[in-house]
């Protein structure tokens, strides 16, 4: 941490409040008007926090009781046709629409013209529609649901105004959901099938899964308006009853304020963020709840930027804001095309490269551009338990086992950005051994499983790459296999493996020898890693001998264990090249999956001690 002294003579700004990344992340939730009719699992619609209507529920037996907000009160206005609950909602105060429903009536749909209900068209797959219903009175789409048969349906429908039209399903069946947006660009997350943190954009005609929600749930709220792909809100929800608020903005979901009353069983309105509105649901101890929470952002704030020095008035402290690696996250990724472990991963979680493996034996080459895998042109020699080091754009891929153990090779091949070129091989053929650099032509191995030794010995061999061949350098203190490391060629450190227990020796490379360091605190092999050098670096998944979702990091003095992986995996591909506030874990063992984490670190305004 920086210390006063150091900053001694620097202009520094003064501010009332702590700076921060967005208006969204100042937002905060207050107190609205109470409704008349207390209740859960209602329908409700509205573009603004001062214009908005629900209707229907259960309070606890169904109601058709509709209500109007101003902003301030909640007046009773005409009811609904039909009493029911685990209904759908969407469009404006004047113009509603009501669908689905538990039994007699999930398949009756309902158009509110700002004083009175009338019924139309049902839809064609009787369902709850559990807010799975956006868009206009006259233009929206209604998903997923609860059968009444059950259980969930990922079922879509398209409404005209006059009739419904059953259009590309949701990926995943869930009801007890939220969605928001237009009948062209919609946006589904959360969910019972049971909790789930699923979410998925839908074009018109289909639908394409995306980042998933930080904390999976049913029985959120939700909102997001007309641009709800990229800035949607998912609040409350869960069993028992949460606050928790998340907002999505095109590819990710960020933690905001809580609400003031967890609750779920809440509906959702139509206004773009960073307006809402939290309207009834069920609380702990109070199944049925009238309370309106309103949120909103300020309009002006002082931006968050990196490095940046200022003085807290209020709180009487110096900050400085920086990348809070500690603080960061584990998010679900976009999946590979093609399953696999033990291959080569190079480049970051914005530019990243994964090429051979195990699904079977691979030379599949994927390209990672920061929205979408493309494969791309193969590896001239299929095989697993090989290293990688480098970019997207200029990467190495070297030794590994081009069949089942215990053949290992000696191949290496070098990426341009398009294809792969046999270059010089390794000294000594051997598999399941560390690789790192920060381009194709300088990279340092170490350890492994080579030929030259009896059969499933580990070796101490160490290897160095400048560009056109391979040099035996100074040795491993500790032979060891299926070890990690990464950062620059010449200031690496090599962690964990086995030998022939697993391990959590590190040892430290200088461009020239090896010294033991500090050890890691969970023993494993089959880690995967993402670091600047030797004195920054995260470690994380592998094999314990179960497979771990623990995340280590290491700040140049000692390790500190840091957020999980959602799900553990071991001889997956790490990816993160001289970087630890990002990485990406794709892949792994038991089962082989297709699966992608990616680590991400915010930005943070830490106190400054004075000395």
């Amino acid at each position: 941490m920086a210390n006063y002294s150091d900053i001694k003579g620097f202009t520094v700004q003064t501010l009332s409040t702590d700076t921060i990344a967005s208006a969204l992340e100042g937002g905060t939730w207050s107190s609205g008007g109470a409704l008349n009719t207390a209740r859960a699992s209602h329908g409700g619609a509205g573009t603004a926090t001062t214009a908005a209507v629900v209707f229907g529920g259960q309070t606890p037996g169904n109601t058709a009781v509709t209500e109007n907000y101003n902003g301030t009160a909640w007046t009773e206005v005409n009811d609904l046709n039909d009493s029911r609950q685990l209904l759908g909602g969407t469009g404006t105060y004047t113009a509603a629409l009501a669908a689905g429903g538990n039994s007699p009536h999930d398949g009756s749909v309902e158009s509110w013209d700002g004083s009175s209900w009338t019924e139309v068209t049902g839809i064609n797959t009787s369902r709850r529609g559990n807010n799975g219903l956006f868009g206009l009175q006259t233009d929206a789409v209604l998903c997923g649901g609860y059968l009444p048969s059950g259980p969930g349906t990922g079922k879509t429908e398209k409404w005209n105004g006059s009739s419904w039209t059953e259009t590309g399903d949701l990926n995943v069946n869930r009801w007890a959901f939220s969605s928001a947006g237009t009948s062209t660009a919609g946006i589904a997350f959360a969910g019972e099938a049971p909790n789930i943190a699923n979410t998925e954009l839908f074009n018109g005609s289909s639908w394409t899964e995306t980042a998933d929600l930080n904390t999976g749930r049913g029985e959120a709220g939700g909102t997001g308006g007309p641009g709800a792909q990229t800035s949607a809100l998912c609040f409350g929800g869960g069993s028992p009853p949460g606050g928790k608020n998340e907002h999505f903005d095109g590819t990710s979901w960020t933690e905001l304020a809580d609400l003031s009353v967890p609750r779920n069983q809440v509906t959702k309105t139509n206004m773009a963020s960073p307006s809402a509105l939290c309207i009834g649901g069920g609380q702990p101890g109070s199944p049925y709840n009238a309370n309106t929470e309103h949120f909103s952002a300020p309009s002006i704030f002082s931006k968050q930027i990196e490095g940046q020095l200022f003085f807290n008035s209020t709180t009487n402290t110096f900050k400085e804001t920086i990348t809070d690696i500690a603080g960061g996250a584990w998010a679900s990724g976009t999946a590979l095309n093609t399953a696999r472990q033990q291959g080569m991963g190079a480049g970051t979680n914005d530019a990243a490269l994964i090429g051979g493996g195990t699904s079977p034996e691979t030379g599949n080459t994927e390209i990672w551009d920061g929205s979408s895998w493309t494969e791309v042109n193969d590896l001239n020699n299929a095989r697993s338990f090989m290293t990688g080091a480098g970019t997207s754009t200029a990467s190495l891929a070297a030794g590994g086992a081009p069949g089942s153990a215990p053949n290992h090779d000696a191949y290496t091949e070098t990426w341009n950005g398009s294809t792969w070129t046999e270059v010089g091989d390794l000294n000594a053929a051997r598999r399941e051994f560390m690789g790192s650099g920060a381009t194709n032509t300088a990279m340092i191995t170490a350890g492994g499983q080579s030929e030259s030794a009896s059969p499933g010995k580990n070796t101490n061999l160490s290897e160095q790459w400048d560009g056109s061949s391979w040099t035996e350098v100074s040795e491993l203190n500790t032979g060891r296999a299926m070890s990690t490391g990464q950062g620059p060629s010449t200031d690496v450190l090599c962690c964990g493996g086995y030998y022939p227990n697993f391990s959590n020796k590190v040892e430290s490379w200088d461009g020239s020898s090896w010294t033991e360091t500090t050890d890691f605190n969970t023993a494993r092999s089959g880690l995967s890693s993402s670091g600047t050098d030797s004195t920054s670096l995260l470690i994380f998944a592998g094999a314990t001998p179960s497979a771990t979702a623990k995340t280590e990091l290491w700040n140049g003095t000692t390790w500190t264990e840091i957020a999980d992986l959602a799900t553990a995996a071991s001889q997956g591909n790490g990816v993160g090249v001289q970087t630890t506030s990002k990485a990406m874990m794709a892949g792994k063992i038991s089962p082989l999956s297709a699966n992608v984490e990616e680590f991400s670190a915010p930005l943070a305004n830490k106190t400054i001690t004075s000395s």
